[in-house]
């Protein structure tokens, strides 16, 4: 394979646990390994059998909670054979193996599987663990050996963090995440908790009230945690909630696209959205 004059011998995978934008999915050298979505007594492949649109929907309309299965054993091994089996060296990132056995899933396909296959743990989730993927990208493409991608996403695990939002508290009312009584006050007074992920913990990291504070809260992270805004990959994400979304777009596009080294656009994935709800906005950022 040729990109841009340079013969690729890398092939890239990751599992669905790290959300990226559609232009990094369309890669021909990168493969997705799909979680499983159970959902009102059906079982889903994540990107396969149901889009992320067609969870939103359904996720809203049913009172079930639902739940993932990790990728398999399986899974990786097929795909780590098609690989080598076309000459390629492997690189596989995953999402943190502290939150899936998904990550355990492809060390044990690795053990069982002849030729070069590296397995990457992100420590991160959904955009979080995407930054890995984008990072890995631009490193394939710009000729770095596999080696020195493995030691770069180090540096980028480092330094990713996620900060989210979700819409409203419902979601994680049925889930269980918050209680009733805090789920309906909440609402009520229109308080937005913001959430954190930073090296495989998640922990809310403030709360305000209204989209419009919480907007400028995730905003005032991104700068506040970076103090060279032109070294960070910024990938801003969204679920459902449309409106919310374009808010913090055009927010980023106001005070950061012509500070910080690159902007992207994703959608929050079935496996984080199962969790938190599809009404989620977030910001993800790595040096």
């Amino acid at each position: 394979m040729n990109v841009g004059g340079i013969t690729l011998d890398i092939k890239l995978i990751c599992d669905s646990l790290c959300d990226i934008p559609d232009e990094i999915m369309a890669k021909d050298y990168l493969e997705m390994v799909p979680l499983t979505l159970i959902m009102d007594g059906k079982e889903y492949k994540d990107g396969v059998d149901i889009t992320k649109e067609e969870f939103y929907k359904m996720a809203m309309e049913s009172k079930e909670i639902p739940k993932t299965s990790q990728a398999t054993y399986v899974q990786f091994k097929d795909a780590f054979d098609r690989a080598l089996a076309e000459g390629k060296k492997v690189i596989c990132i995953n999402g943190a193996s502290t939150k899936s056995g998904t990550y355990q899933s492809a060390v044990l396909a690795k053990n069982d599987t002849d030729g070069e296959v590296h397995i990457f743990d992100t420590e991160n989730l959904s955009l979080g663990a995407g930054q890995s993927v984008i990072r890995a990208c631009d490193m394939i493409e710009e000729g770095l050996s596999v080696e020195e991608i493995l030691k770069n996403l180090e540096d980028v695990r480092d330094s990713a963090v996620v900060y989210f939002a979700p819409a409203n508290l419902d979601y994680l009312k049925k889930s269980g995440r918050v209680t009733m009584a805090a789920a309906v006050i909440g609402n009520m007074l229109s308080i937005r908790p913001i959430f954190k992920m930073e090296k495989g913990e998640i922990s809310i990291d403030g709360k305000v009230r209204g989209s419009k504070k919480m907007i400028a809260y995730l905003i005032d992270k991104v700068i506040e945690r970076n103090k060279d805004l032109s070294k960070i990959t910024l990938t801003v994400g969204h679920g459902c909630n449309i409106e919310d979304f374009v808010k913090l777009a055009t927010e980023v596009e106001n005070k950061l696209k012509d500070k910080v080294k690159k902007v992207l656009i994703s959608k929050g994935g079935v496996c984080v959205c199962s969790h938190t709800g599809p009404d989620i906005i977030a910001v993800s950022f790595s040096r």
